[in-house]
């Protein structure tokens, strides 16, 4: 199990991750997710000792990285988002020296890195230097070191940035397979992988954790009214008519043409059984119901709901409010200066 616990980590006055705690159970394929400029980074370094905190505690396995980092580093398997390879050492020497820096002993080191280079699929490059491989094949170069001196955990971020289509689906197989004997932490910035192969989700904004769940929890409890998309055979304005109707129906949100006389509608609810009372509406007036579905909320929804910002202003938006503003504290200064020009000039009138 991993446990972090109130981690702080401050760059002077900057403060990049903010007292955030949860756990990753044995096994677990744990999402950990945000925008750029989050911290996911930054946690990843700390949770692998690569950056001490400013506060806040790492356990890994019962040992505290603080007071036993070597322990903890001899459970992990890091893959950074820039991949630690060697450019002028060819594939297989690199591994080798890798495993020496990760004290396997002598005797296991063959047998672990041709485990490592048939699971990524590096065989046929190993004698190749690293420098003159395809971004994807060091990619998986990296991913190959962070398999050695067989870890218990497994911290990868960013470990599909480079590959083909083919190669990602190859990625994430291997790591629903590696669940079964590691514990896997898996930052991405693409969702649907996240969804295919994560359990569970953290969710980290502006150095803080917003969320920590299953998707289907979250998707719950973000998913606010129910939208319902039919398929709708009929005139279009009659259909639409017969919808807005209907009580119940919060917004006809939107109208999709789909081909000739068929039209596909997103229509929010108060409830899910309104549907019914729109089909019987929508039947009764000859209007053919083809399809009818409740929406159902996306990871990228939940992600995009909780990592919200405010819009940023424009360079030409940020001058204007300026200029307001200065053209306003101008005029409160002269009438502090002058507060009884007016009245003067009513007198000497």
């Amino acid at each position: 199990m991993v446990e972090i616990k109130n981690l702080t980590k401050y760059y002077g006055a900057h403060p990049a991750v903010q007292d955030i705690s949860f756990t990753v159970g044995d096994h677990e394929v744990l999402g950990f997710l945000g925008p750029n400029g989050a911290g996911k980074s930054t946690t990843m370094n700390m949770i692998t000792g690569c950056l001490p905190s400013t506060s806040g505690t790492v356990v890994v396995d019962g040992f505290d990285i603080a007071k036993d980092p070597m322990e903890v580093k001899r459970r992990i398997g890091y893959l950074p988002e820039l991949p630690p390879v060697y450019p002028d050492m060819r594939v297989r020497d690199y591994l080798n020296f890798a495993a020496g820096l990760k004290s396997v002993p002598r005797r296991d080191r063959k047998k672990q890195v041709e485990y490592a280079m048939e699971r990524l699929r590096i065989t046929d490059v190993q004698k190749r230097l690293i420098g003159n491989l395809s971004k994807g094949y060091r990619q998986r170069v990296g991913f190959a070191q962070a398999l050695l001196g067989s870890p218990k955990f497994l911290i990868l971020d960013e470990p599909t940035v480079g590959l083909d289509p083919t190669q990602v689906m190859e990625v994430r197989n291997l790591i629903t397979d590696l669940a079964k004997e590691h514990t896997i932490i898996f930052s991405t910035h693409i969702l649907a992988e996240v969804s295919a192969v994560c359990e569970r989700v953290v969710i980290i904004n502006k150095g803080q954790i917003r969320a920590v769940d299953t998707i289907e929890n979250l998707a719950a409890s973000t998913s606010g009214d129910p939208v319902l998309v039919m398929k709708i055979e009929g005139d279009v304005q009659k259909a639409s008519d017969i919808i807005n109707s209907i009580s119940g129906v919060k917004e006809l949100r939107e109208t999709e043409y789909i081909e000739t006389g068929v039209n596909r509608y997103r229509v929010v609810v108060s409830e899910e059984p309104v549907r019914k009372a729109i089909m019987s509406a929508l039947i009764a007036a000859d209007c053919m119901v083809l399809e009818s579905g409740i929406e159902k909320t996306s990871l990228e929804d939940v992600f995009v709901k909780l990592t919200a910002q405010p819009r940023q202003q424009t360079r030409e938006e940020a001058f204007e409010a300026l200029g307001q503003k200065l053209e306003a504290d101008r005029l409160a200064e002269e009438a502090l200066q002058n507060p009884y020009d007016h009245d003067d000039e009513e007198v000497h009138s």
